[in-house]
């Protein structure tokens, strides 16, 4: 953390040392951070090249920042609690959360033994006294966790720090959901990133819950190195896209992905009944992958470092997270939109 704030603190100074005014009040030319063979390497062009990581660094020292803050929040509304009875800390939530905590059922145990395939070899009765404690925990982590929002609610806390954001531009072709939606979730992903195909499903939730609250933008991020069919598979939706049939050919590939050959590309747009002469003129545009590059790029110094990587009104929430954690993020969004009308 030490180290991750003196880079950023560095980062500041670099910056408004470069664009300091001169002693005249206008703006000083920009400094040079090298001399290279009597030729200055100005800010400028380094600029591009940390962008990214900065911003990912920046997003790092937020999280941090929150966890603690959160933390901090927690063991002083819990202090006030458990002083006003004249507890400890510790004394207080064992009264409040975990004695009140009942037993698991036998149908719990029962669903929790099936969920875990592994155990599907040994005899109910001979793991369920094994299968107890793990379900108690889970039960006490989640009774504190609503124990703690519940205080925080009660006590109006406000919290003034805020996550860094950015813009990021969003393609009407490649968008879903209400175009006036107060919250815009813009997706950058890779047609055959397994951790991709799942966030789909928690998307699909989040679509469910939220209707037209929210909209969907999604941009390529294809990582060739790990994934050589997936700029092929970008490119080819794009040409769906042209044809209006982005989000059909985007689920069919999901379905599928790893047949992204051109036959198979070819295939899944004779399903959907596109025009096969454009569709075919499309592949070979060389102005296509021009686009998906751009759309890598922008990712790229927006912050994104790998797949999913999303912005929820700008604010990057990475890999493939839970439902909860996009609930999170739209309802803070909705909410501080409310207060401000």
């Amino acid at each position: 953390m030490r180290n991750l704030y003196l880079l950023l603190c560095l980062t500041e100074l670099v910056v408004q040392a470069t664009f300091a005014q001169s002693p005249t009040g206008r703006a000083a030319q920009p400094a040079a951070v090298a001399i290279v063979q009597g030729q200055p390497i100005l800010e400028d062009e380094l600029r591009p090249l940390i962008e990214g990581d900065l911003r990912r660094l920046r997003f790092e020292e937020y999280l941090v920042r929150r966890r603690a803050l959160d933390e901090l929040i927690i063991r002083k509304l819990v202090h006030t609690k458990a002083e006003q009875k004249g507890l400890t800390n510790d004394e207080y939530l064992r009264q409040e959360i975990d004695e009140k905590l009942a037993e698991p059922t036998e149908s719990e145990l029962q669903a929790n033994y099936y969920d875990h395939a592994n155990l599907s070899n040994v005899p109910y009765e001979l793991i369920k006294s094994r299968l107890i404690p793990g379900l108690k925990q889970q039960r006490a982590e989640r009774a504190r966790q609503e124990f703690f929002a519940k205080l925080r609610e009660q006590a109006g806390v406000v919290v003034t720090i805020k996550p860094p954001r950015v813009e990021v531009a969003v393609d009407p072709a490649r968008m879903s959901g209400n175009p006036d939606a107060p919250v815009t979730i813009v997706e950058f992903s890779d047609f055959q990133c397994p951790y991709c195909s799942k966030a789909n499903a928690t998307l699909r939730q989040v679509m469910e819950k939220y209707k037209d609250r929210v909209r969907i933008g999604f941009r390529d991020f294809p990582l060739t190195q790990s994934h050589p069919g997936a700029l092929r598979a970008a490119e080819a939706a794009r040409c769906a896209s042209r044809q209006g049939q982005f989000w059909a050919y985007h689920d069919l590939i999901f379905a599928n992905p790893n047949n992204v050959g051109e036959e198979d590309l070819k295939q899944r747009a004779r399903v959907l009944n596109l025009d096969m002469g454009q569709f075919e003129a499309c592949l070979v545009d060389h102005s296509v992958r021009a686009q998906v590059e751009q759309d890598l790029r922008s990712g790229t110094q927006a912050g994104v470092s790998a797949t999913p990587g999303f912005f929820i009104n700008g604010i990057l929430l990475s890999g493939a997270q839970p439902l909860s954690a996009f609930e999170a993020l739209i309802d803070s969004e909705l909410e501080s939109q409310k207060t401000l009308k």
